[in-house]
């Protein structure tokens, strides 16, 4: 089946699904212009000082505080980019009361800038920040524009209250995730007759393994490159999903 029938195959799916789940990762963002990790552009490819993987460890934040707001800062700063087509057709499956719930690998917030409401993210967002000592909350503003540093040399933001160090509510390694959020993506996933896992390789764990509580009826993987639950999968498209979500225009 070329794409082309298989992109027709999904809309039809679509069309005859009231109550689907979305399952995304960086391939959803990346045609906003957002770089992935993993691909030969991605993060993950890039030259630093330390390996992306370290720096965006719980160790190095606190052991490297200052490296550790230099990457962030100059890496994770999502606030210029806007939603692409993926994020706009799903916010407005959602307002039709066909889409039930978007669950994220994504921290930048560009789900719910296109308007969906039920959003689980499962990494965190870059839109939340929190003092280590006071918990004081902070938007990602004053973060990103380094408001809050003690000088213009300085890269880690200082809480105005108490002096703590600000930490964004996004999952490093060594972190687990956030209890909540992974049993409302749960129980959005496991309900749901359709799923549609776009945009992600499916390696990250336990991230990936919450597409084993699908029990309904369509499974469909949208991602350029083969993912280990292809087999698994109803429909399998590779291709770039701005083709796919454009197709039913």
């Amino acid at each position: 089946m070329y794409n082309e029938e298989k992109i027709k195959e999904y809309h039809k799916i679509i069309e005859n699904s009231n109550n689907i789940v979305f399952f995304g990762g960086a391939g959803v963002s990346t045609e906003s212009g957002i770089p992935d990790f993993r691909s030969k552009d991605g993060l993950y490819n890039q030259k630093y000082k330390y390996p992306p993987e370290t720096m965006l460890s719980h160790s190095f934040f606190v052991q490297e505080t200052e490296e550790f707001y230099k990457f962030y800062i100059d890496k994770l700063n999502a606030l210029k980019f806007e939603p692409n087509i993926t994020h706009i057709k799903l916010a407005e499956l959602e307002k039709q009361g066909k889409l039930k719930a978007v669950v994220t690998q994504n921290i930048d917030g560009l789900h719910q800038k296109a308007g969906s409401k039920t959003v689980y993210e499962l990494h965190g967002s870059i839109y939340r920040n929190y003092c280590t000592k006071c918990h004081k909350f902070y938007g990602p503003e004053p973060i990103f524009n380094r408001e809050l540093t003690i000088d213009e040399n300085n890269y880690t933001p200082i809480c105005s209250d108490c002096g703590g160090v600000i930490k964004p509510d996004v999952v490093l390694y060594e972190e687990g995730l956030d209890d909540d959020t992974v049993n409302g993506a749960i129980m959005a996933i496991a309900n749901c007759d359709t799923l549609i896992v776009a945009g992600t390789s499916l390696t990250v764990y336990p991230a990936s393994g919450l597409i084993r509580y699908f029990r309904g009826k369509h499974l469909v993987l949208i991602n350029r490159d083969p993912t280990p639950y292809d087999n698994m999968a109803d429909l399998v498209i590779n291709d770039s999903l701005g083709k796919v979500f454009k197709g039913g225009d």
